[in-house]
């Protein structure tokens, strides 16, 4: 087997191979015999019809493309092991030779796993971290947020009251609110609190929880954005594709949920599928920058999943979710795992 690798952009390379004559001729009976299986020929056995007939009844051609699916089937596996290329896509092939008794000649083209230059990531982190004030590390939860709470939970639970206009007035309808009383009566019927006081504390906690996920949240935000912009990536595109898919099938899952049919979401903003592709493309990129950044820290610096852990997580989202697959589950799990120590590393800095 001769074989060149050439680099294209976008992550992608190209394969140049030529498989020896006399070894693609090894593949000859098996194509042979695989295409005669489901022949059907007066006076012969499925199966048991001989060669010298099969040659006059299966076209020479349908026979040299079975022997080279057979033959790249083989070798394809053992030419990206042997040039240590991390392919990331179904490959594009195009037989260039195809003839007896002579070379198989062809071309492979496939995405790969690109190159990714990453910045200093534990200065950054540091930095970034060095500039969080003592108000945002030190949270507090003021009685302006509790008493803002307070009234969207009573506005939520607030009888509606059509009320008709009078005659003197244009036809139409106002909708009042009429405020629920805020008592332990109230509180009591939320939950288990035992009055306003106990209301109030329990709140307060939750604010304050609230308050600090939403502070953490944008230092990894700040942290995870400057190291994509000073990294070095060139994404292929698979990936991005990936990453947009993903997006829309979670809008078409929100849509769905709602009660409404996509297409007619769809029509009514007044765009196509492919109009939303284009809009979600950066989102796509920077999500699939996002992903290989990510993996490319955990390998640097040795980042894993406690098997036990992994265990509990994949069993948890079984029992939720019945008929995913565990598999993916798995995937799904050792992924979110291993990004939550990543961001615990950077955060360490």
């Amino acid at each position: 087997m001769k074989v060149t690798v050439k680099k294209l952009p976008k992550s992608e390379i190209e394969i140049d191979g030529e498989l020896d004559a006399e070894q693609f001729e090894t593949y000859f009976k098996q194509a042979l015999k695989l295409l005669s299986e489901n022949l059907k020929l007066d006076g012969f056995r499925k199966g048991k019809i001989p060669e010298a007939v099969l040659l006059q009844t299966i076209p020479e051609m349908m026979i040299l493309e079975k022997m080279a699916e057979l033959a790249l089937n083989e070798h394809y596996p053992k030419i990206l092991e042997d040039e240590k290329i991390d392919a990331i896509s179904r490959p594009e092939i195009s037989i260039t030779k195809l003839a007896r008794k002579n070379p198989l000649e062809f071309k492979i083209k496939t995405a790969v796993l690109p190159e990714v230059k990453l910045p200093d990531y534990k200065n950054i982190a540091k930095k970034i971290i060095a500039n969080i004030t003592e108000a945002e590390k030190n949270i507090v939860v003021t009685d302006e947020d509790l008493e803002n709470t307070i009234m969207d939970i009573r506005k939520s639970r607030a009888p509606k009251i059509h009320m008709k206009e009078g005659a003197d007035k244009t036809s139409g309808e106002e909708i009042k609110e009429e405020l629920p009383e805020f008592n332990d009566e109230f509180v009591r019927a939320l939950g288990p609190f035992k009055d306003v006081a106990d209301f109030k504390e329990k709140l307060s906690v939750n604010i304050k929880l609230e308050k600090e996920n939403a502070q953490k949240e944008k230092t990894r935000l700040n942290i995870i954005e400057k190291i994509i912009e000073d990294s070095t990536i060139e994404v292929p595109e698979i990936l991005i594709e990936i990453e947009i898919d993903k997006i829309l099938h979670r809008m078409e899952s929100d849509i769905t949920q709602m009660g409404l049919k996509f297409e007619d979401y769809l029509k009514h903003l007044n765009k196509t599928v492919d109009d939303l592709k284009k809009e979600f493309r950066t989102d796509g990129e920077k999500k699939a920058k996002l992903g290989l950044i990510l993996n490319e820290i955990a390998k640097a610096e040795k980042i894993a999943v406690d098997e036990e852990l992994l265990a509990k997580e994949v069993a948890h989202i079984l029992e939720m979710y019945k008929d995913a697959d565990p598999e993916r589950a798995r995937m799904h799990a050792e992924n979110v795992l291993t990004n939550e120590k990543i961001f615990q590393f950077l955060e360490s800095q």
